[in-house]
């Protein structure tokens, strides 16, 4: 049997991928994300839940406010409760982890789901629970490895980490390497074959984990076209401008002699 790569990832790596696998993993998630990407750009609750009879409005409505809590889906609600939801920046760039999800999932779960959306679904609902990712880690550094062991590199207690692995086991990505009590755990060829799964999370994770973007002034973020040109210009005349607009300080203006200043405008009589 050829020797398996070996899951290149820190502690910190693995919690940042689930973090990542946990706001992509409940139900309906990748359904929502599949129908506005196709019926989009912008759907509102009742249109979205026309395309899922399975699910009533209420609960749509509730998972896509979820979905914008994750930084999935946004919309202008300001002023309108019913305004549309829009796939995010980071949504629109879900399809290689998708992809490397479902290749996954194909070559590993025969009996998964066949729809696409399903078969992702079915997949990240194996790999988003607590410390699943950071086993699977450790087995591929170390081989094998026995609960006791598991339980003190994850920071948890021998029940919780049993409790774990055999979710684990049920679901494909791990098993025992003997039937006496005690024998240690390695990953399954599934569980050694999720580096591309986890290098496709890390990439998105990376591209849109960058620093939040400065906030500009609403005046300068102002855009000028056809008629509006004239209205536009006064406006931003009259906001104040950021301190940084100019990439100078402005030079300072010159004192001018009361004297000057009175010979100017002369006092008008009666």
């Amino acid at each position: 049997m050829p020797a398996q790569p070996t899951i290149t990832m820190t502690t910190a790596d693995a919690a940042r991928v689930e973090s990542v696998l946990r706001q992509l993993a409940p139900k309906w998630t990748t359904h929502f994300v599949h129908t506005i990407a196709k019926y989009g750009p912008e759907m509102r609750v009742r249109d979205i839940a026309h395309h899922h009879p399975a699910v009533n409005q209420p609960y749509v409505s509730r998972r896509l406010a979820a979905m914008a809590d994750a930084g999935l889906v946004d919309r202008d609600a300001t002023f309108d409760r019913w305004a549309p939801y829009r796939l995010s920046a980071g949504a629109r760039t879900l399809g290689p982890l998708y992809r490397a999800v479902t290749q996954w999932s194909s070559e590993h779960h025969d009996h998964a789901p066949q729809g696409r959306a399903d078969r992702i679904e079915d997949a990240l609902r194996r790999l988003h629970l607590v410390d699943t990712t950071e086993v699977v880690r450790l087995l591929s550094k170390h081989g094998s490895m026995r609960v006791v062991h598991l339980g003190e590199h994850v920071g948890v207690s021998e029940q919780l980490i049993a409790t774990r692995l055999n979710r684990m086991q049920a679901d494909g990505l791990v098993v025992r390497t003997g039937s006496r009590h005690g024998a240690p755990y390695a990953l399954t060829d599934a569980g050694h074959s999720l580096a591309p799964v986890y290098a496709a999370v890390q990439q998105w994770d990376n591209r849109h984990s960058a620093a939040p973007a400065v906030r500009v002034p609403a005046a300068t973020r102002t855009l000028v076209t056809g008629a509006d040109t004239v209205r536009t210009a006064a406006a931003l005349r009259r906001s104040p401008a950021p301190a940084n607009l100019f990439s100078h300080a402005p030079a300072p203006q010159p004192r001018v002699p009361a004297a000057v200043t009175a010979a100017s405008h002369p006092s008008r009589g009666r």
